[in-house]
């Protein structure tokens, strides 16, 4: 299989790819791809994915911009504030997102799990010779119409097929699928095979959510990562004869979702109501919606309105759309002005007084590359001035 390596955010590459390979690539919108004036050969460069996928014969990896540490931090924090304020995963900076992700999953779990599985309480029916636990009435006499056996009852199992293992499992399969090392893959075959006596998902089921306790302490790091990888998109399309499979995290939607988790906990000591994809509409007639990334209101009204974009949309017509949406925002919702937060590098800080009407948008540029510490102490700075209305 050949192999072909995209940073996010680097110059176009030229490379050689059938025509089909090259189609599969752009319909999927796994890489941006365009044609050369030289037959076969085709401008190549990251969209806004990053991770690995496989297009028929080829093997791509697409890697983030920013260190796979950050990475991390970003995606856990928007899941669970309160356990990402304070944790660090060990993670090899060096390594290639999917070997990373996997090296540091597999060994959280395997420490979480040299005790032993954790066993809980399941509740569960079933079809039994003898009573056990409770007897289901309704389902016994709907199901064997008078009949004394089997007995339909209902009782708490101590099982390891809890949802803490499940997601482990779940976890370990998924990365199982990604190219890794041999390394890691033998940690993580060790893994399954440990979890052999748990129910693995369905493709497409929801996955059982857990709850953090005194009895699953030791499994939480690894259970919050599993989360992490988790929340990746796997995905399998056919387009014409070619197969594309792969596992990728949509670098937007990280960031957009790490600025709203934050400023909701930043602004969370000045009360208020911290809404995230606040609805509301353009017109009176309420037949345009509109979906701010973030409202903060008081005293019910809204107060404050930011967007997030992690790179600024510049289409052919609407050089600066980003800002022509946050005014729409702004004139909505009655607010004098409106901020726009960047990931530093793609806008600058700045500030546009908006002609005509009483509006100022702000530009904020948010530094991804800081330590965690100084990240979110930035961002609490941010959320006082919007509140106080210094920005």
């Amino acid at each position: 299989m050949e192999h072909l390596t995209l940073v996010e955010g680097a110059p176009p590459r030229k490379v050689a790819l059938p025509l089909s390979v090259a189609q599969a690539m752009a319909e999927s919108e796994v890489a941006l791809v365009q044609p050369t004036l030289e037959p076969g050969i085709w401008q190549v460069a990251a969209a806004r994915k990053v991770g690995s996928v496989t297009v028929g014969n080829l093997q791509v990896l697409v890697a983030p911009k920013m260190r796979i540490d950050r990475l991390i931090f970003l995606l856990g924090y928007s899941r669970n504030p309160d356990f990402w304020r304070d944790h660090d995963v060990r993670v090899d900076i060096e390594a290639e997102l999917p070997e990373a992700l996997a090296d540091a999953f597999a060994r959280q779990a395997t420490w979480a799990l040299e005790q032993g599985l954790l066993h809980g309480y399941v509740e569960t029916e079933d079809s039994l010779s003898v009573l056990r636990g409770r007897f289901r009435v309704g389902d016994q006499i709907a199901r064997h119409h008078g009949r004394l056996i089997p007995l339909e009852v209902r009782f708490d199992e101590f099982t390891v097929d809890i949802a803490e293992n499940q997601l482990l499992l779940a976890t370990t399969l998924r990365l199982l699928q990604l190219p890794i090392a041999a390394e890691p893959r033998r940690a993580l075959q060790r893994l399954r095979l440990l979890l052999s006596d748990v129910t693995p998902p369905w493709q497409g089921q929801a996955l059982p959510p857990w709850q953090p306790t005194r009895l699953n302490r030791r499994l939480q790091p690894a259970l919050q990562l599993a989360e992490v990888v988790l929340a990746g998109n796997s995905f399998e399309h056919r387009f014409g004869e070619v197969q594309v499979s792969g596992f990728m995290f949509d670098m937007w939607r990280i960031f957009e979702d790490f600025v709203c988790v934050a400023l909701r906990e930043a602004l969370a000591p000045f009360g208020g109501a911290s809404s995230l994809q606040y609805r509301t509409h353009l017109d009176k007639a309420l037949a345009v919606g509109m979906k701010p990334d973030f409202v903060w209101s008081s005293g019910g009204a809204p107060r404050v309105v930011v967007d997030a974009k992690y790179k600024a949309e510049k289409y052919a017509g609407f050089p600066q759309a980003d800002l022509y949406q946050l005014l729409a925002y702004c004139t909505v919702l009655g607010l004098s002005s409106g901020h726009l937060i960047y990931a530093k590098g793609s806008e600058t800080s700045g500030m546009h007084k908006i002609r005509g009407v009483d509006v100022t948008v702000h530009q904020h540029a948010l530094n991804l590359s800081q330590p965690r510490r100084e990240l979110l102490a930035g961002i609490d700075e941010l959320a006082a001035q919007l509140v106080e209305g210094g920005v």
